[in-house]
């Protein structure tokens, strides 16, 4: 057993009455010692929807349960996080768990798919949930739609307020409407109005509502103006400016935040009014560790936070996420006033231990074009995925033509000695195949020399270059070489002049000593 999850299960479990009601439920009081909030694997938290009440933090997130291999969001349930002002750097932290789950807060919701919702205070003090559900039975092409829950509570219960059906589908208010409707942000501005924004996959659309919280009225607004908008949208309002937060993706040579297609960032635009037009201004917050990003702003005693979650607790993945906040600092000085970079924080990590790997030092290259779903960068980051997505290894692989070679090089600012390497290979063929992603057919490494040569390494190891596909390869060995620059030469497999592609979880380069 982990010792953060033995820590888990030393954490004190209570109950809490809602209201009058009766129900009850479970909670976890644990001291976060940083971000991510809770970062021990007990509980995986995405898509956080953070609401100030009486100067308490609730963030509204979605349960991730997927198991440590299975690349899908598997969210059955909404929880809460409670805090009263909450630091980045650590703190007491309140877990509610059973706070909501869709089949029984809609009569006509599916189990599962808990996706990214928010709790909101309407101007009759009552708290609305706007939840993104799968219908049970819908005879369009993409089941998804919004229904809104009401409590008297933040922490519910809650119970649907449009016994009708959901508010938005790609039957209401729109017949014939073909985005995913999912990941709702509601604001209820200074004069009561209320405003809504929803979409993914680049769709965007925003309306008014009625002081009901659940009527739309008006028609639709379809928002183009925001660059690389993907996803997660968050509006807020800060004076007389609208501010609306989303995961971006424009990824490509020119992209400002996005080195692969399945990354996002977190970007944002600004508007004198709820409905737009809308402008874009840049970037809140660079990639994460986890592929998805989600904001999601609140301001407390004057100052103001962004959450996210990224991947970086105990036994996290892309599926696997656990949310962390930080503070948003602005530039008064620009009109409207801007927002500037988020610096991430991490909580202390554990001492390094000694290691002959010296590859993460290294900036990692290639000969070839990469193409936009693969990132570079996954040779020397240290994971070894089981069941990776595209962007945690680097792969050739193109549908029009794959390459018969591909170079990989690795180069550091000083010289630095090497007697090994290891090379962990992803394949999706069998060997010898020319389509898809086989292991390939062969592949060397050459040192680059005092007087710019490159130069084979000399292998003392048996079996030469291994090609066997695992996450625990061999390493090959050869005579030390003092260097800047060290090189993979892959040959791909193939046959007929057709070509597979050739991918790389991790090359690590190895010193002969740890350091």
């Amino acid at each position: 057993m982990a010792p953060y999850v033995a820590l888990a299960l030393s954490l004190v479990v209570g109950s809490f009455a809602v209201a009058s009601s009766q129900l009850r439920h479970h909670t976890t009081t644990f001291t976060s010692k940083g971000n991510p909030i809770l970062a021990d694997g007990s509980i995986y938290s995405a898509d956080p929807a953070p609401l100030v009440i009486n100067e308490t933090v609730y963030i509204l997130f979605g349960r991730d349960k997927a198991g440590a291999t299975e690349n899908n969001f598997i969210m059955n349930e909404w929880q809460i996080f409670e805090a009263q002002s909450p630091d980045p750097s650590g703190g007491s932290w309140t877990l509610h768990r059973d706070v909501a789950r869709p089949h029984k807060l809609f009569s006509w919701a599916k189990t599962g798919t808990a996706y990214a919702g928010q709790i909101v205070q309407g101007a009759n003090g009552k708290f609305y949930l706007y939840a993104p559900v799968t219908q049970a039975n819908s005879t369009t092409s993409d089941p998804f739609a919004i229904g809104v829950a009401v409590s008297s509570n933040v922490l519910g219960p809650f119970t649907d307020a449009h016994s009708s059906g959901p508010i938005i589908s790609q039957s209401v208010p729109l017949p014939g409407d073909t985005i995913q409707n999912i990941d709702p942000t509601v604001l209820v501005d200074t004069d009561g109005r209320v405003f809504i924004y929803f979409g993914t996959f680049g769709q965007l659309r925003g309306y008014e509502l009625a002081s009901d919280m659940v009527t739309i009225q008006g028609s639709v607004t379809t928002v183009t103006s925001l660059t690389g908008y993907f996803e997660a949208p968050w509006l807020m309002r800060r004076g007389t400016t609208y501010y609306l937060l989303y995961a971006a993706n424009n990824a490509g040579a020119s992209s400002p935040c996005t080195p692969t297609s399945y990354h996002a960032c977190i970007a944002y635009g600004t508007a004198s009014s709820p409905l737009g037009p809308w402008t874009f201004r840049g970037i809140v917050l660079d990639i994460v560790s986890s592929t998805t990003s989600h904001p999601g702003v609140y301001q407390l005693c004057g100052e103001w936070f962004i959450t996210y979650h990224t991947r970086d607790a105990v036994g996290g993945t892309h599926f696997r996420r656990s949310i962390a906040f930080d503070k948003l600092q602005w530039d008064d000085t620009t009109s409207p006033p801007s927002i500037l970079k988020v610096k991430q924080t991490h909580r202390p990590a554990p001492a390094h231990t000694p290691t002959r790997n010296i590859a993460p030092r290294a900036m990692p290259s290639s000969t070839n074009t990469t193409p936009i779903q693969y990132w570079i960068k996954a040779i020397n980051d240290g994971r070894v995925e089981a069941n990776p997505l595209p962007p945690d290894y680097w792969c050739s692989y193109a549908a029009e033509e794959s390459p018969q070679t591909s170079t990989l090089t690795y180069k550091w600012n000083t010289t630095v000695q090497l007697n090994g390497a290891t090379m962990a290979l992803f394949a999706d063929q069998p060997a010898g195949s020319n389509i898809g992603v086989p292991p390939p057919a062969s592949w060397k490494m050459e040192y680059l020399t005092s007087v710019g040569l490159w130069t084979a390494v000399s292998v003392t190891s048996s079996g030469g270059y291994p090609v066997t596909v695992t996450d625990s390869p061999k390493e090959v060995c050869f005579q030390t070489v003092s260097t800047t620059s060290l090189r993979a030469v892959l040959t791909a497999s193939g046959s007929g002049g057709q070509y597979g592609g050739v991918g790389v979880k991790e090359w690590a380069a190895l010193a002969p000593t740890p350091q």
